[in-house]
């Protein structure tokens, strides 16, 4: 299932230089309060648009192309912003793969200047933007979906692997928060997860989260059923290999 991908140049114009005004930020999507993406903080969510990846199970297709119309511009979510200092604790940027826009780190900076943490949620694709990225972060969901190998079964982009375990390592250098996530295929088998969740607390992963796929509405249709009960698949996972482990949609 191997597509054409944009790659990070490409989502913001081939001459755009890394940093860029907020306002530039395209935005494919706003929760102004949510309990569930910032662990243990009130958080509003910017959903950025384009990614260069075509995960399988994705549900967010809409955010995928990065030319796609905003639907809501950085200088109303500002002003919400605003209205909301001392209500919310923490701004989240997910995608989509908000890594890949210039206008991130200058939208990630007015928020911390409005007394906000900030999370993000990133499949680690760009490593290079995402370093820039770490010190105006508090706490990182990293997706990890795969053994670096297995990646283009998923993404359909080569390669893919590596880049998103290259940003684990910097992540964990960096001592920013971090919780690692992974979305189980639906035909994995026990051992897939053991070994993946092996291979993970060996890299000194401490957060882990294991969530359930939901293959209706995936961008790939031909997504098969799930073979194996998440509770099922996780009950092979040494738990006592990390600090907390997480069950969603099971």
């Amino acid at each position: 299932m191997s597509r054409q991908a944009p790659c990070p140049s490409d989502v913001d114009g081939p001459t755009a230089g890394f940093l860029a005004d907020a306002g530039h930020l395209r935005i494919g999507g706003f929760v102004p309060l949510t309990t569930i993406d910032y662990p243990g903080e009130l958080a509003a969510v910017v959903f950025c648009q384009g990614c260069p990846w075509r995960c399988r199970y994705c549900q967010n297709g809409a955010l995928i192309d990065p030319s796609a119309t905003p639907v809501i511009a950085w200088s109303q979510v500002r002003e919400l912003l605003e209205r909301r200092r001392g209500l919310l604790d923490a701004v989240v940027f997910s995608g989509g793969e908000p890594t890949l826009q210039s206008a991130l780190p200058a939208a990630m900076t007015e928020v911390r200047d409005l007394g906000f943490k900030v999370g993000l949620h990133t499949a680690g694709s760009a490593p290079k933007r995402l370093a820039r990225l770490l010190p105006l972060l508090d706490w990182v969901a990293l997706d990890i979906k795969a053994l670096p190998e297995d990646y283009p079964a998923i993404t359909g982009i080569p390669r893919s692997g590596e880049a998103a375990w290259e940003s684990l390592s910097l992540i964990q250098a960096s001592g920013v928060s971090l919780e690692v996530r992974t979305t189980a295929m639906p035909d994995w088998t026990e051992r897939d997860l053991a070994t993946l969740a092996a291979a993970l607390a060996q890299r000194g992963v401490r957060r882990y989260a294991v969530q359930a796929c939901e293959t209706r509405n995936a961008l790939d249709p031909l997504l098969p059923l799930l073979a194996i009960p998440l509770a099922q698949l996780a009950a092979a996972v040494d738990t006592a290999s990390f600090e907390r482990f997480l069950l969603r949609g099971h």
